[in-house]
């Protein structure tokens, strides 16, 4: 209400309190509330996408980090394997005392190249876990993707059924619904 005495009714406003004032129709009513429902469970199945999307960019993203940690090894173990070549050339080019210091150096990098070794393959090996729990969790999101395409489908439908007061669209209506609920409970139970 104005101040100037009168109210001012938009469209939906009027056919509002034209329904609550004469009952209205029941068909509207019902696949109004069911549009409303609809698009409150596709709005969960959108968050839920969203949500198993950012798990797996952030696998994704774990996985490179550990990648790029086990390449850093693999260069470390190469660089030893180096040292340990020059060390062989110079057990054969060289007698005596300087000799021994080789042959040690030679025992040191094999040693420290088996270390190396088994840290980067730890690195390789989590990457790879990491790798594998982002496609699970992209599995995941193109099922709730899915599930919210067809919920959106079936709240169009309802919008086109409303629009042309055909009550046998309630059957797609119905058709996208199920399979849009389908889909998303494939996605919480990962299937």
């Amino acid at each position: 209400m104005s101040d100037h005495g009168f109210h001012v009714h938009g469209p939906h406003d009027h056919e509002v309190e034209h329904v609550a004032q004469h009952g209205g129709d029941t068909f509207t009513s019902r696949v109004a509330v069911l549009t409303a429902v609809l698009s409150t469970v596709g709005a969960i199945f959108g968050y839920l996408g969203g949500h198993s999307q950012n798990a797996a960019l952030l696998y994704k993203n774990e996985a490179a980090i550990q990648k790029t940690s086990a390449s850093n090894q693999w260069n470390y173990y190469q660089a030893k394997s180096n040292k340990q070549n020059l060390a062989e050339l110079s057990i054969v080019l060289t007698t005596g005392e300087a000799r021994e210091k080789y042959v040690q150096a030679v025992e040191r990098y094999k040693k420290e190249k088996e270390e190396i070794k088994v840290e980067a393959d730890k690195l390789e090996a989590v990457a790879k876990e990491a790798d594998h729990k982002s496609d699970l969790e992209m599995h995941v999101h193109e099922r709730w993707a899915l599930a919210t395409t067809l919920l959106q489908i079936a709240i169009a439908m309802a919008a086109i059924t409303l629009l042309t007061r055909k009550r046998w669209m309630l059957f797609g209506v119905c058709g996208a619904t199920g399979l849009g609920v389908l889909v998303g409970a494939m996605g919480y139970l990962h299937l």
